[in-house]
């Protein structure tokens, strides 16, 4: 039993690529960054953990057409020490596009340099996907997904090419560990993330070839984050700029921005445990809503809350605060 029970927290930890004698997890992270401001926190956190030498981050791509998306994953990637990293936007007509009503990557593309003008100019997300998977030993990435499910419902439709000989299913199947998706709302829910794009959605959900794990939305709803960040009169950071412009223009934001993204990230580079439980079964979407079907061997799997508010908000907070490596 001892063994059964180890051998399942390894494979809801993730597997690890060993790096100078330091475990790190290597992911993607496909954001909408631009509608809300939460995604910026996200980046936040997977800069600070890779500096700590807890993930290697492979590329941060973009589900959302907005041309000011990319940009700001250019500007966030270059602030903390990372401008090489690939990028890519979606590029079908009916992609989403939407921007943030707080003006907040205005604000950013003003103030920071940056090399890519406006997302059009990225490449396919499906094209980055596919080069940087393919480069990727055998069932060690981690996808995270923060936004829309546009692109990796591309990613799974996509044939074979001169970058991979393997379909984008099969692609996927050899090359990734385990897909984190902060969408859902569990048991049952309708969620931002899954509606928009719920065609998406439902392919990826019903077809994804490894296990899923979700952050729903009534995980990251009570941990309310950005107020220390705003009130570090020491911190110098983009993160703290978009906190500082967007809080006092978000009705209901006066405690904080929810951290549903954050979530996210942090299981997808840390694991489940301590922060906290799961609950396995499979995920059905209707429309733009889902329902759960409970099942101890089924294939997905939602975070249930275990830790406190607040010691979990101030750890996702305190990551938050990075101001990346000196």
């Amino acid at each position: 039993m001892y063994k059964i029970l180890i051998a399942l927290l390894f494979t809801i930890s993730g597997v690890y690529a060993q790096t100078g004698g330091r475990q790190v997890k290597s992911i993607i992270l496909d954001t909408d960054i631009g509608p809300d401001y939460d995604d910026v926190g996200a980046m936040a956190v997977m800069h600070a953990l890779a500096d700590r030498g807890e993930a290697r981050p492979l590329a941060v791509i973009a589900s959302n057409k907005n041309e000011l998306v990319v940009p700001t994953i250019e500007i966030l990637n270059t602030f903390f020490g990372r401008p090489e990293l690939p990028t890519g936007a979606p590029k079908g007509e009916a992609a989403p596009s939407f921007g943030a009503t707080q003006k907040w990557p205005e604000m950013l593309v003003e103030k920071y340099p940056h090399k890519i003008r406006k997302t059009s100019d990225a490449p396919a997300a499906v094209e980055t996907y596919r080069k940087v998977l393919a480069k990727q030993p055998d069932q060690s990435v981690t996808i995270i997904t923060i936004g829309f499910l546009t692109n990796l419902a591309d990613l799974l439709d996509s044939e074979p090419d001169a970058i991979s000989p393997l379909s984008g299913i099969n692609l996927v199947r050899k090359k990734v560990q385990q897909l984190v998706s902060m969408a859902g709302g569990f048991p049952s829910g309708w969620e931002y993330n899954v509606r928009i794009d719920s065609v998406a959605s439902e392919k990826v959900f019903s077809q994804w070839p490894t296990e899923i794990l979700f952050s729903g939305f009534e995980i990251g709803n009570n941990i309310k984050t950005g107020l220390k960040i705003i009130a570090d009169e020491k911190l110098q950071s983009p993160v703290k700029e978009v906190y500082a412009l967007s809080i006092p223009k978000s009705k209901g934001d006066a405690d904080g921005r929810m951290s549903w993204d954050q979530t996210a990230v942090l299981v997808g580079i840390r694991g489940v445990q301590p922060y906290f439980g799961l609950k396995r079964g499979k995920i059905i979407i209707e429309g733009g809503s889902n329902k759960w079907q409970d099942d101890p061997m089924g294939p997905h799997a939602y975070l249930t809350e275990s830790m406190p508010v607040a010691p979990l908000t101030s750890l996702i907070e305190g990551l938050m605060m990075w101001e990346g490596k000196k």
